[in-house]
């Protein structure tokens, strides 16, 4: 059989290399594959581009690179965000253009085999039946890149410079430093004494209290899921008030309970054992104190996670267990805790990173205190709470801030990718 072709007979010569060089002025090689209204709008588009962007563009990155010379002319910050938004329209800019590359090498591609080219309504249909999933990811991705990325990357970038209280625009300008905050940070005696203190306690304070949450509504949701306990809607409702009371009014009750002089806990029950317990004011209990608000807050939301998941576990399992000889014990570690673990690892993942950047209840408790003697942070700071003190402090040390911020998701990303990769839940191969 013979080929069908654009025009009923073979092209002569149709040279997917022509195109490719046509297609460097973008519209052009479509216009050689006879795709003429395309090949129209992208030569128009590409027109108008040439004509508004090259100006505003230049003077971004311009101004990106220098930051400004006169500080009662040039606001660094302002500079800075045009130029980060000039680099961003670039690479959007660059995609485009690479699309259109490939975009006529393939149609030329498919010219010279003697593929028949689609009509207008035909190529019109085929791009919204097989691109419809982009065209509602791409508003929402461009919403993204505003709204997420994009201020992203301003902190990154603000990282490399000397934005401080005492350099600040728009009575200064500002100018990178290249890597002198990251030097500093880990060879400054109050900075690198902060920063241990401060990343150490992040770290135990993550661990700790996330895995003391997650065994306690584990416990309860085994215990009250077994046969044996009667109104279990009952103690389930109650397990859940905790979660279903606003954090922030939890916090701010519990913290008035913990105080050192009224507080509750010391007023009305320790003092009847006379004892009074520094909560507030010593950095040890201070900590343990506000492990124990977060093991309060966070264990009804594992306990219903797990609760949901106990349903779907076929009694079958556990009576083939009982024929075996299974002990209570044999039957959790073999059936129950790993169908558990399988369901729900990905949100108890999430759990670990969520504790790791918890402020409200650090800023809400204490606000990061006791002050701690030849630190720059309180005892309680986790990184999060310490980089708003350094930004909304009296110093506002912005450039640290924006270091530290670096690290902190340096360190989430990859705690999180790490435990992904090894979770089943997320394997290809299936659990049964």
């Amino acid at each position: 059989m013979q080929p069908e072709y654009a025009d009923d007979k073979r092209p002569a010569a149709h040279s997917p290399r022509a195109a490719m060089l046509l297609s460097l002025i973008p519209g052009l090689g479509q216009l050689y594959n006879r795709r003429y209204i395309k090949g129209l709008l992208m030569l128009f588009f590409s027109i108008c581009l040439a004509i508004a962007l090259p100006v505003p563009l230049a003077n971004g990155i311009a101004g990106l690179i220098t930051l400004g010379s006169d500080p009662e002319i040039d606001d660094s910050r302002t500079l800075m965000v045009e130029g980060l938004l000039s680099l961003i329209v670039i690479v959007l800019l660059a995609g485009f253009y690479v699309f259109n590359l490939r975009d006529a090498r393939r149609d030329a591609i498919n010219i010279s085999r003697g593929v028949r080219i689609a009509s207008v309504r035909q190529a019109f249909q085929d791009s919204w039946q097989h691109g419809f999933p982009y065209f509602i990811i791409i508003p929402t991705f461009i919403m993204l890149v505003m709204i997420v990325i994009f201020p992203l990357i301003f902190m990154i970038s603000l990282a490399f410079t000397d934005y401080s209280l005492y350099n600040s625009p728009p009575a200064h300008l500002l100018h990178w430093v290249g890597f002198e905050n990251f030097k500093e940070l880990f060879t400054e005696p109050l900075w690198a004494k902060s920063l241990l203190a401060v990343l150490s306690w992040t770290v135990v304070w993550t661990l700790l209290a996330t895995t003391l949450q997650i065994a306690l509504g584990l416990f309860l949701a085994v215990m009250v899921n077994d046969s044996r306990v009667r109104f279990k809607k009952l103690i389930r409702t109650v397990f859940i008030l905790p979660w279903a009371v606003p954090s922030f009014m939890t916090i701010l009750v519990l913290s008035a309970m913990f105080n050192d002089t009224f507080g509750a806990l010391n007023v009305d029950i320790l003092s009847h054992f006379g004892v009074s317990i520094p909560w507030l004011t010593d950095p040890t209990w201070a900590r343990v104190a506000i492990i124990l608000v977060q093991i309060w807050l966070g264990f009804p939301y594992v306990f219903t996670l797990f609760t949901g998941v106990l349903q779907s576990i076929s009694r079958e399992w556990y009576e083939a267990a009982d024929v075996d000889g299974g002990t209570r014990w044999n039957k959790f570690r073999h059936i129950t805790f790993p169908h558990l673990m399988y369901a729900t690892a990905p949100l108890l993942i999430m759990q670990y990173a969520y504790n790791f950047n918890n402020f409200n209840i650090i800023y809400l408790f204490n606000k990061g205190g006791p002050p701690v003697p030849g630190q720059n942070s309180g005892a309680t700071d986790i990184l999060i709470s310490w980089v708003y003190s350094l930004t909304f402090s009296e110093n506002s040390n912005y450039k640290m801030a924006a270091v530290i911020s670096i690290i902190m998701g340096i360190v989430v990303a990859g705690f999180a990718l790490y435990q992904f990769r090894r979770t089943r839940s997320f394997r290809e191969e299936g659990m049964y």
